[in-house]
């Protein structure tokens, strides 16, 4: 790689800064980097996707999905059968009785219950409790404790009180039940074909209650459930998956050790997994290159175009052996595999069920008292219209994405059909400021583009407002925040525009339309539209398939070419770091999940006899640029 033209001094330094702080530990099996680090190991309050891959590595909930089939299927975790009554509305969860905590005790019925309402509790605040909604009785619920506690005051009850009105108002409302210690019954308030996708999601995973209990109080001024998040952390933290936590130094590195109390631990290759966190993209890479990870997520330096155009001239050095197996349908992992060895080929690139946006904040006013201009959806129409995203795509990226104008990538979800969305247009954007009362968008306030350091996002955000500025004529400015500080303001609702991105969670439309919702945890943009709530509405009401799939494109419809709470400038793709050759069990199926206790190294004595990979298959995504021998490479 001739851009990494780091002194060999300071690449020592950098290793051993990050992969050796403090007394080293044992050489782990697996050593991979999840870019910025865990922020939370509490599952019910997950969202990010370097929560959610860990989690899956320490706790494991009733199903899981087959990340190494093309058809993703979902396949038993801690339950080891269910059945799903005939009107669909009934799931009966039949757990299996050797599944064990990492203390070994056993993992029942009700530790799902608790669980899970941990999940539908406004007090957990968590992101994803929309989610348990399709649950008959959660909504209700989660609206009963709202009211309760916005009406709380400590002068005429007690919080304890509360609590206790609030456990018996679950038990009668909500329907999940422990019909004994290794049976539990869920009813929905309507049939929802992808429930059992949910199920496999992190933050239907089971926490340990005799120790997360330990950790709760109640506030007696407000009456809230406050959660500690201690018991997360070693030596205290149990869980129930594949591994075990014995080590996490906050943004320096975890140690993960297989759970010796796991139902399926036969299964599982690699005794012990090492995660630094190495923020700075070129330090990812390089230790990458010297042997220091064995997988690096994300990849993200600037010249990672330059590594895919290295991998393309590969593939042409080998063009007959390539073409010859591309042409037997094999996963393009398999491909490299049987291809001779390089480090070129050690970049991978895998179309993603993701889209890179812009957000716009909805609110009336911004949070500093101003009348806020993307109130008006006209604006932001017209904001939208005047991005020219192709140059974003082809000279700022140089990846090869697919440049969006839907949210849901196209062609990902069999039987959707996406709307067309907004193309770029800036004489139709500047008429839809004169109507909106901007005939002169120099007038209008400095827009603000704000993002976090990381990615890239300063070289879209600047992009963006060389577009806004020649098209529009406005006045924009650039603010960049720390991660954390970033995630604040936008659940805050701190900002005009802000960078953001969404991975698909399960295989439904609904997994990206519902972070529009008025009420989801998800809608940074406080965006809220009736008509649109009311079409999700109706889509989870509605039995017929295909009348639902029509239903779901008229609501993103309405968000994409009309009320344009945000801007798609990109469908994903993936780019990580692994040898082929030495690594088994990462999964190249466009939802992009990576369950990495499957995973085995090969020259360790310990690897596998077969390789684990994608088995030859039609591919799923029929819009996807050729990932390999493409003009554009890809990310």
């Amino acid at each position: 790689m001739g851009k990494l033209s780091i002194p060999l001094i300071l690449l020592i330094v950098t290793i051993l800064s990050v992969l050796m702080i403090d007394q080293p530990q044992p050489k782990a099996d697996f050593t991979f980097t999840n870019n910025i680090g865990v922020t939370t190991l509490d599952v019910q309050r997950m969202s990010w996707m370097q929560d959610l891959r860990v989690a899956r590595l320490l706790f494991e909930g009733l199903v899981h999905n087959d990340v190494l089939s093309r058809e993703f299927r979902t396949i038993p975790g801690v339950a080891e059968s269910w059945e799903v009554s005939p009107d669909n509305l009934v799931y009966t969860f039949h757990l299996r009785d050797n599944a064990r905590w990492s203390n070994g005790k056993s993992v029942t019925a009700s530790d799902f219950v608790y669980s899970w309402r941990r999940g539908i509790l406004p007090d957990t605040a968590a992101d994803y409790s929309g989610m348990f909604f399709k649950i008959q009785g959660a909504r209700a619920f989660f609206q009963w404790r709202n009211q309760k506690l916005a009406s709380f005051d400590p002068k005429t009850t007690t919080a304890q009180t509360l609590w206790e009105q609030t456990e018996k108002q679950f038990a009668d409302t909500v329907k999940i039940q422990a019909l004994d210690d290794f049976t539990l019954r869920v009813e929905l308030e309507s049939p929802t074909p992808y429930f059992l996708d949910l199920c496999a999601f992190s933050i239907f995973s089971p926490v340990y209650p005799p120790l997360v209990k330990q950790y709760e109080t109640l506030d007696p001024d407000t009456g809230r459930l406050i959660s500690e998040r201690g018991w997360t952390k070693p030596p205290a933290v149990i869980s129930n998956g594949p591994f075990k936590l014995t080590l996490w130094r906050f943004k320096r590195d975890m140690r993960l050790e297989k759970n010796p109390h796991y139902w399926n631990k036969e299964t599982v290759a690699i005794d012990s997994i090492h995660i630094p966190t190495i923020e700075d993209p070129n330090a990812a890479v390089l230790a990458f290159e010297t042997g220091a990870l064995d997988w690096s997520s994300d990849v993200i330096p600037s010249y990672r175009a330059d590594m895919l155009q290295a991998k393309e001239a590969f593939y042409q050095e080998n063009a007959s052996l390539y073409e010859k197996l591309k042409n037997q349908g094999l996963d393009p992992i398999e491909i490299d595999r049987q291809l001779p060895q390089d480090p070129r080929a050690n970049i991978h690139a895998f179309p993603a069920f993701g889209t890179y946006f812009w957000n716009f904040n909805c609110s009336p006013r911004l949070v500093d008292g101003r009348i806020n201009p993307f109130a008006d959806p006209r604006v932001r129409r017209a904001f939208a219209l005047a991005i020219d995203k192709q140059t974003i795509v082809k000279q700022v990226r140089r990846l090869g994405e697919p440049i969006a104008s839907t949210l849901i990538p196209p062609g990902s979800i069999g039987g959707y059909a996406s709307p067309a969305g907004l193309g770029y247009d800036p004489r139709l954007a500047r008429e839809l400021l004169a109507q909106a009362g901007y005939k002169d968008p120099s007038t209008m306030m400095t827009i603000e583009l704000l993002f976090n350091k990381d990615s890239g996002h300063d070289l879209i955000g600047q992009s963006i407002a060389r577009s806004w500025r020649e098209n529009l004529g406005v006045s924009v400015t650039l603010r960049t925040k720390e991660l954390k500080v970033f995630k604040d303001d936008l659940k805050k609702h701190n900002f005009m525009t802000s960078r953001a991105g969404w991975f698909g969670d399960y295989g439904d439309p609904t997994t990206f339309l519902e972070i529009n919702r008025s009420t989801d945890g998800n809608n940074d943009r406080n965006y809220s539209n009736p008509i649109y709530d009311d079409l999700l509405d109706q889509a989870d009401k509605e039995l017929d398939t295909h009348k639902r799939m029509a239903i779901l494109s008229q609501a993103e419809q309405l968000i994409m070419e009309q009320d344009l709470p945000m801007i798609p400038i990109f469908h994903y793709v993936q780019i990580n770091l692994f040898d082929a050759h030495r690594i088994t069990g990462i999964s190249s199926h466009p939802r992009q999940q990576q369950d990495l206790f499957l995973v085995d190294v090969f020259g360790d004595g310990k690897g596998p006899d077969l390789p684990r990979a994608l088995p030859p298959s039609e591919p799923i995504l029929n819009d996807q640029p050729d990932l390999a021998l493409s003009e554009e490479g890809s990310q």
